[in-house]
């Protein structure tokens, strides 16, 4: 994890986004890019894809606090030309493809300087792992009690992997499967394929356990259970609204309306 990219603008969780990513950037040697980007309120300017005065302004306290608290850090600002919502988003899924890790931050309702369907479609469409940071709480450091959602698809495959480096470093990792246990032993005679064992085999070590099927929905015994463990990040795949799987897109779009820790995916 060498370049990572983060996501600066007027809200009040700029601040701790930039936090996190200096605190990921240190402990990995990593280039930090902080990229301005948010909906201009004067419409005119908006429509006009012009930006205008008080978006001017914003941009350049944006980058005067994410200069404050990189110091010591190899870094880049960007900032896009104006803030017509979909431009936004495009531009903000499109930078993304160019970095290791992005961190964003979860739609605030009460927070208009983003447009609210961004971080999905970053998460869904820019191809690398997506770092969210909750509306609600306090965090400066993350990735130390990782959780893993696993339901053996090629999403959560994919964020596993992704996460590697992360992993490495963590002080402990939890794997809860929302696969059915099969005590049957109609598979005795399948592969032994284990996801526990793969990590151990790649220095990580780390406990695993099966998601009990009762009334709670699977979301929300998932981030029940990563609070009792005392996670600070959540890994899982991402999935677009196709499909059955209960890790599959309204199970994405939960998480991300209700997360109650930092949440990395990737799709």
């Amino acid at each position: 994890m060498k370049d990572i990219l983060v996501h600066v603008d007027s809200g009040e969780r700029a601040r701790m986004r930039i936090e996190v990513a200096v605190d990921l950037a240190k402990r990995y040697g990593a280039r930090l890019t902080g990229l301005f980007a948010q909906v201009d309120s004067h419409r005119t300017a908006a429509v006009a894809r012009m930006a205008s005065e008080s978006l001017k302004k914003a941009q350049a306290e944006g980058e005067t606090l994410f200069n404050t608290l990189t110091k010591g850090v190899e870094t880049r600002f960007w900032a896009l030309p104006h803030g017509e919502s979909g431009f936004v988003s495009a531009e903000i899924m499109f930078c993304s493809r160019y970095f290791d890790l992005v961190v964003l931050g979860q739609n605030d309702p009460k927070d208009n300087t983003t447009p609210d369907d961004m971080v999905e479609q970053a998460v869904l469409n820019c191809g690398r792992p997506v770092l969210v940071l909750p509306y609600l709480g306090t965090y400066s450091s993350v990735a130390h009690r990782i959780v893993i959602a696993w339901n053996a698809g090629r999403e959560a495959t994919r964020a596993v992997h992704d996460s590697l480096d992360l992993l490495k470093q963590a002080k402990t990792v939890s794997v809860l499967s929302m696969r059915a246990h099969d005590d049957s032993g109609a598979a005795q005679s399948m592969p032994p394929v284990n996801i526990l064992d793969h990590l151990t085999k790649l220095g990580i070590p780390c406990d695993g356990e099966f998601l009990p099927d009762e009334e709670i929905g699977k979301m929300d015994m998932l981030l029940s259970r990563s609070f009792d463990l005392g996670a600070d990040l959540l890994v899982m795949g991402a999935h677009g609204q196709y499909g059955l799987s209960r890790l599959r897109g309204s199970g994405t779009r939960y998480v991300l309306k209700h997360m109650t820790l930092p949440v990395l995916m990737s799709h």
